[in-house]
């Protein structure tokens, strides 16, 4: 694969799924501008995920470059139980006992088979019924069981979805389907766990105890208890997404777009990644072309620095997956190549971090950038070095080299990161070499070109950088 994709530093995460399942589709989404799949556990079986992470991982071999793989956990779905007539109509002022019977129910009470939520309710919360369509707010709670008023809507059925914005519900956001899907998505080898419906910090440290170590934690950012912990969260993860589906059904419309950028922020100061996702070309599931308003969408994700930008259904159900990546890239494309974006790179810049590693990797970007280094070459054996470069959003692309081809595919996610795993490099002068071959054979360097290289002494002693050089491509 050619590495041209220099002129787009921000990733793609496609959603694999009925519509891309076959090696031949994998294929042409990675040359449409892919970098990474998310295995969605909220649908398909076992046999299902392990043939789609085959395909991708086929497609890695014949491509001769890492491609990172996502199981996203579905978590904790809360749902009403059935009516007697599938249905109900109501309208504001009419109340309802949402309870813990499971006979089906009527105009007066239904079963909500989740007693956790009940416990958790008081008085004057509000719950949201089938993604908003209806609210209501609790006005007396008994023993099992909450009264309820309809402020907005007009249809209740059955087994539609239940949000509880004004609560957290003191239950483990990883439930017995999550922990035997994480079970098997780690066994199969899977770069990256989401965490879906994460709440607090303390969700977090909660999985990855379960994780022990086998793979990162990103937390997707749904609820407004975690937007109000954000900044434990983020101390405690390992990326953060901002997922806006169940989001924006939780908080009012016009906080999103604030919370997107506030998310955006406080993650890439802390140097991890942050995933843009959620209906950022929706309506490209049936359409070959995506609305002016999602193409400014996707902008914005990439105006405010995302590391990626996230597509579910257009690549995993949609009619057009290949255009969907293919639009999806030449939008970040171009708003990277904006004078304007640059300008905003560099007044949200960071302040670099306070000790030696910091003031290297922010001394890199500027020598890449002064002297218009083709790339900024490092060898890593954690990748920490290659998220504290990234953090600086340099305008050089990052070649990282690592003998540990599960970091390499990892850091396929985080801006502007081309990761090779070599096992023979033994002396800083063998990355040199290493790095103007891989460079050159690449596409992203020629002859009389420059690469500016962070490395640490002695080499591959984890913590060790204390270097920046600049190699002359010969």
């Amino acid at each position: 694969m050619d590495y041209t994709a220099k002129l787009r530093q921000t990733k793609i995460l496609a959603t694999v799924g009925p519509a891309s399942s076959s090696v031949e589709m994998i294929r042409k989404l990675v040359e449409a501008g892919a970098n990474c799949f998310r295995l969605n556990f909220s649908h398909g079986s076992y046999e299902e995920h392990q043939n789609r992470y085959d395909a991708i991982r086929q497609v890695e071999k014949e491509t001769g470059t890492p491609i990172m793989i996502l199981a996203d956990m579905q978590g904790p779905k809360h749902r009403l139980g059935q009516f007697e007539n599938e249905e109900i109509f109501v309208e504001p002022g009419h109340v309802i006992t949402f309870d813990s019977n499971p006979e089906k129910g009527n105009e007066k009470r239904v079963c909500l088979p989740h007693p956790e939520i009940i416990e958790a309710l008081n008085v004057g919360d509000n719950l949201l019924i089938d993604d908003g369509k209806v609210r209501v707010k609790v006005i007396a709670k008994g023993e099992g069981s909450v009264t309820v008023e309809v402020i907005a809507g007009k249809r209740m059925s059955d087994r539609k979805g239940v949000n509880v914005p004004d609560v957290v519900i003191k239950s483990s956001v990883l439930t017995e389907k999550d922990r035997k899907d994480l079970e098997y998505a780690l066994n199969m080898g899977v770069d990256w766990i989401a965490l879906s419906f994460v709440q607090t910090a303390g969700d977090v440290r909660e999985a990855k105890e379960l994780i022990n170590g086998r793979a990162p934690v990103i937390s997707k950012i749904e609820k407004p208890s975690a937007v109000e912990d954000i900044d434990a969260i983020i101390a405690e993860t390992d990326a953060i997404m901002v997922a806006r589906g169940d989001l924006g059904v939780e908080m009012p419309a016009e906080r999103v777009p604030v919370i997107q950028k506030m998310m955006i922020r406080k993650t890439r100061n802390a140097g991890k990644p942050i995933v843009v996702a959620t209906q950022m070309l929706e309506s490209m599931i049936t359409s070959p072309t995506p609305t002016r308003a999602e193409a400014s969408d996707v902008a914005t994700a990439v105006f405010d620095g995302a590391d990626a930008v996230m597509l579910s259904a257009e690549t995993a159900a949609g009619d057009f997956p290949v255009e969907a990546v293919s639009i999806m890239a030449r939008i970040c494309q171009t708003v990277e190549n904006d004078p304007l974006y640059r300008q905003i790179m560099d007044a949200n810049h960071p302040a670099p971090e306070k000790n030696a590693y910091g003031a290297l990797t922010a001394a890199a970007s500027t020598v890449a950038q002064t002297i218009d280094a083709k790339a900024i070459v490092n060898y890593t054996r954690t990748g920490l070095t290659t998220l504290r470069v990234v953090r600086e959003r340099p305008t050089a692309p990052v070649l990282c080299l690592t003998e540990d081809v599960h970091v390499a595919r990892r850091l396929m996610i985080s801006y502007g990161v081309r990761a090779l795993p070599l096992d023979d490099i033994f002396s800083l002068e063998n990355v040199d070499e290493r790095a103007v071959a891989l460079s050159k054979a690449k596409g992203l360097a020629k002859s009389g070109d420059c690469l500016v290289m962070t490395a640490g002494i002695p080499l591959g002693e984890p913590g060790s950088t204390n270097l920046v050089r600049v190699i002359n491509v010969g």
